[in-house]
């Protein structure tokens, strides 16, 4: 069974200098679109068929001569005239905004030193040949999710030489011969699987709460309205024809609803 840590009162800077530790799983949810996107597809992995908190997955690789944690994460990062799409080193500190990055958590898989070296060195072999970051087969995925297909089989989207974020770490554990989620294949894996791992792990988790924006409110609020709305007028309806189902019966003015715009 996994043994489920919960840190408060920290930064994210402060988590990150706690637990990161070479071999370790890094889990982090953010709040742009694309993130939105990958958590409300995972929801198919919860039996109530909650959304994921968990929306990018990455490997920690330890501390280095500048004193910063470094990552090894395939992930599309752009900036003013720059754009890095694929397997990547980055310092940790990215995700240390918590307005960005709200809810943080740290695996470890109790893996031996050989094992950890094994994975890392893998990891840094797919930074220099370049692998790319797949989009094809993150789309291959979440169409998977939605359908209930088997994952289990080959990403029907499939690239060489190409990993999502989670895939790479999957990728780079079996090298190291660990199966971080069986009878999921490596181009389906998701963050959410990643914690969910049966394989027996500590986790220590920082989440916080997220203000919902205005605009979700704005149409939540809308969406409650109308179906308020459509619910009172197929009652009317149901009024009217069960009045009209009774021989020499008048229909009061009161019953007949509104024609529909």
């Amino acid at each position: 069974m996994p043994e489920i840590i919960r840190e408060r009162g920290l930064t994210n800077e402060e988590f990150f200098a706690r637990h990161a530790a070479p071999g370790r799983v890094g889990l982090v949810g953010g709040n742009t679109w694309v993130d939105r996107i990958i958590a409300r597809a995972e929801r198919h992995l919860d039996p109530d068929h909650k959304w994921s908190r968990w929306t990018h997955a990455f490997l920690l690789q330890g501390q280095r001569a500048d004193g910063h944690h470094w990552v090894i994460e395939s992930d599309l990062e752009m900036q003013h005239k720059y754009i890095r799409l694929g397997v990547q080193e980055n310092r940790v500190d990215k995700f240390h905004d918590a307005s960005v990055y709200s809810t943080l958590a740290i695996v470890d898989f109790g893996l031996t030193p050989e094992q950890t070296n094994t994975l890392v060195s893998a990891g840094l072999d797919l930074v220099a040949k370049r692998a790319r970051y797949s989009l094809r087969e993150l789309l291959g995925t979440l169409v998977a999710l939605r359908r209930g297909e088997a994952r289990d089989r080959e990403n029907r989207l499939a690239q060489e030489h190409s990993y999502f974020c989670s895939a790479l770490v999957h990728q780079v554990y079996r090298t190291a011969g660990v199966d971080l989620f069986p009878g999921v294949d490596v181009k389906h894996t998701t963050p959410e699987e990643l914690s969910r791992s049966p394989r027996p792990h500590t986790q220590w988790l920082l989440e916080r709460e997220v203000a919902t924006p205005v605009l979700t409110t704005m149409l939540e609020s809308v969406r409650h309205k109308v179906e308020v709305r459509r619910r009172a007028r197929a009652r009317k309806r149901h009024q009217v024809e069960a009045a009209a189902a009774k021989p020499g019966a008048d229909i009061p003015h009161s019953l007949v609803p509104p024609p529909i715009p």
